[in-house]
Formats: C-alpha cells, structure tokens, sequence
C-alpha cells in the first residue's frame, strides 16, 4: 500500500511540473559572447508564436542596425531581466524598452568586442482578475501590449547590439504601482509619452514599476474597470501605491460630481483597499497643462489638486506636488518653449499626419521624461525608503531649470499613431 502511494505521489509531482508554466529563460543571439548551459539559440527563424512561446516579434526580424522586438510567454508577475549587449565585430548604441514602450535603459554604447551587461526588473500582467472576472478594458486597449499573456522586449538605438537575454521570475522586490489617466500611462505609439513610462529607467533592479494607469481614466472609473482590483492580485505588504487623478474626474457631471465630493469619496475607497493589503497609497496632484495667461500658468484644475492635499492630510497619506512642480516647470521653459514638451508638431512631421498636432495636455517623451524627474524629487521631500535603488546616474533635478530639449536623444518606436488619447 505504501508503494502505491509513494508511486501515486511520484506521478502528481511529474505531471504538476509538467503543466506549470516554464518562466525562467536564458537567449543567446547570433553574436552571443557565451552560450549558457541550457541557453536557447536565437536565429532570425525563431519568429514569435504562442506554441513556442518565444521570438522575435511585431516586426520582421533584425537586418543590419534596425530595431526589434522579441516577446516570451510569461505569467503574471515580476522579472529579473539580465541583458548582455555588445558584437564582436561591431560597435553598438542601444535602447532597451519593454511591453508598452516603458523605458528601462538609453543609449549604452559598447565599442568593437566590447560587452556591456544590465539588468532591471519588469512588470507583466494580463486581464483576468480571478477566473470569472476580467478588467473591463477600453476598444483601444485591446492590443495593448501591457495587457497579454507575453513580455515583449524592444531593442532599439543607432545600431542595437543584443547577445543575451535572461528572464527570471522574482518575489522579493519592492512594486511601486502607477494609478491615473493619459499623463501617467504606457502610451504605446510615438509622439506620445507619459511620465510612468519613463520612470522605470531611473531605478535599479530592485524596484519593479507597475502602470496600471489608462488614458480618459477617472478615480471613480478606474474602480468600476476593475483596474485596482487587478493590482491588489499582485500587490503585497510594503508596496507603494501612486495615485494621479483630476484631470478628466473634473469633467464628471452630475449631484454627486465635484472636488470635494465623488473624487474624495472614490480616492478613499483606493487608500481603504491599498492599506489592506499592506501597501501605502501615495497621493499626486494633476500636472498641469500648458495654459498660460501673462506669461504665467492659469490653474485649469479647479479645486482638484487642493482637494487631494486636503484628503491626504485627514487620511494620513502623503501627497506629491506635480501640479506645482509642472507649473514651475512649464514657467521656466517659457510659453513659446514649451510646446517641445507637448505633442506639438506641424504637418507631415509624422507618416500619415495630414494636419498639425498641437496638445497641451499630453506630453512627447521629452516632456514626459522632465515629469518623471519631476515625479522623483516629489519622492525624495517625501523621504520615501525605496529612494535607496535610484540608479547612480540620476543626479537630481529642479524643474526650474529643465533639462536642454538639445540634449535629450530619443529613438522613435517603428509605431505611430496620430490619434489624441482620451481624455484631452
């Protein structure tokens, strides 16, 4: 009797490990420098398919110094992502991006047989809350590479060089979870960008930047999405929780619309569910847009940054400042300056563009990189632990004296789309 079941446990433990999900990999690229044991070599051939469940993806495979993509099937969860980059018998400059176009690292150059290895942590999510229940997406969403069942990885620069890639599932990092509308999302098509997007490259390996953040988003909206109640499934003790509404929960109509009323009502349902978790909500105020008046920026938010203050001192949350911070930044930029922060170009700039874009609510990704710095000096006044795994290369910021537009380099995404995001 003892046999049999010793037999029966045997054949559980097999078949249990044979039907988990394989989530930790190891690639090796055309130019590796070394060829990991159980490393899987990657040719031009290995063309992305959910069988597979690897390869290389969205756009044809790499010739010469062209960008790519390359995606792995993946649960839920967070992932340690070690990259070698570097040829032997070519130098390189490369852009590492990953799902929605968040930015993890910017132009590493390695010369002729040089060899360059980084690492930082991604988040991966899909739609499904619990077997029967789903976040309620937008049409718009549908395609949305944060939101399948892969990690998508873009190689871009000058001339990307990548000889291995390694993902490894993680536990035991800090989650730094994004709430909000279009200025916090992963705006997936050039020439929109948002601070969330930007933000992950400036923290280490040990932080993980999870945006849930969508554009045309309320407080109360992104509740009834379901939005939150998807992060709760990944969020745990110790966590950070930002939040950044206002800016289309100002355009809520009805006896129960206003500052001071459904929009605190609904941010207290978020701090209420993040602090049972065992998570810390951390509130941050509408950035502002470009409306200047006499020089000046006219506050088009109303109430609705004071209202959240207001909220975080009689809940106990903190609260970062951006909506000063991007008044102060837009200031120092001058009304005529500014608009290369935002979505402003003339005709033609963009393929299929027929008319000007001029948009003073949403940024370009220099603008949307000036807010995460932005964002970060709001995190440092609050003394916030986690400032700790800041990368050694930030050195700081004050928005009164932005970075040159002159000196930011960026390499376009392959993927464009002219369409305003909601929420304009």
């Amino acid at each position: 009797m003892k046999n049999k079941i010793f037999i029966l446990l045997i054949v559980t433990v097999i078949a249990t490990g044979a039907s988990a999900q394989q989530t930790d990999y190891s690639f090796c690229f055309n130019d590796a420098k070394e060829i990991s044991k159980n490393g899987i070599r990657i040719t031009n051939k290995n063309i992305y398919n959910s069988k597979i469940g690897y390869g290389y993806d969205l756009i044809a495979p790499p010739k010469g110094n062209a960008p790519f993509f390359f995606s792995v099937n993946e649960p839920d969860g967070n992932y340690l992502v070690t990259v070698t980059l570097g040829y032997k018998n070519k130098a390189g400059e490369t852009v590492i991006r990953g799902e929605s176009r968040r930015l993890f690292f910017e132009n590493i150059t390695t010369r002729k047989g040089e060899y360059k290895t980084v690492s930082f942590v991604i988040n991966k999510r899909d739609t499904i809350i619990s077997p029967n229940k789903f976040i309620r997406i937008k049409k718009r969403e549908i395609h949305k590479l944060d939101w399948d069942n892969k990690l998508t990885f873009e190689f871009n620069g000058d001339a990307p060089c990548v000889s291995n890639i390694s993902v490894k599932k993680v536990n035991n990092v800090t989650t730094l979870f994004l709430c909000g509308n279009s200025t916090v999302v992963d705006q997936d098509y050039e020439p929109w960008a948002s601070w969330g997007q930007m933000i992950p490259r400036f923290f280490n390996d040990k932080i993980s930047i999870a945006n849930y953040a969508e554009s045309g988003e309320t407080a109360t909206s992104f509740l009834a999405a379901g939005r939150l109640a998807k992060a709760l499934t990944q969020m745990k003790a110790g966590d950070y929780v930002f939040m950044e509404f206002g800016h289309n929960d100002e355009k809520d109509k009805g006896p129960n619309a206003g500052p001071y009323k459904n929009y605190q009502k609904s941010l207290t349902k978020f701090v209420t569910q993040i602090r049972a978790k065992g998570a810390i909500p951390i509130f941050v105020t509408s950035t502002q847009r470009r409306t200047f008046k006499d020089g000046k920026i006219w506050n088009s938010h109303g109430q609705y940054p004071q209202a959240m203050k207001d909220l975080g001192k009689q809940l106990n949350v903190q609260a970062i400042d951006l909506n000063d911070m991007t008044r102060i930044l837009y200031e120092a930029l001058g009304e005529k300056e500014s608009v290369k922060a935002f979505v402003h170009y003339p005709a033609n700039t963009y393929p299929g563009q027929t008319t000007t874009l001029a948009d003073d609510t949403h940024f370009n990704p220099y603008g949307a990189y000036q807010i995460a710095k932005c964002v970060i000096e709001g995190m440092k006044k609050l003394s916030l632990p986690f400032l700790k795994d800041l990368r050694k290369d930030y050195r700081g910021y004050d928005p009164a004296h932005p970075d040159a537009f002159s000196s930011f380099h960026w390499k376009d995404c392959p993927f464009i789309d002219i369409q305003k995001p909601d929420g304009n």
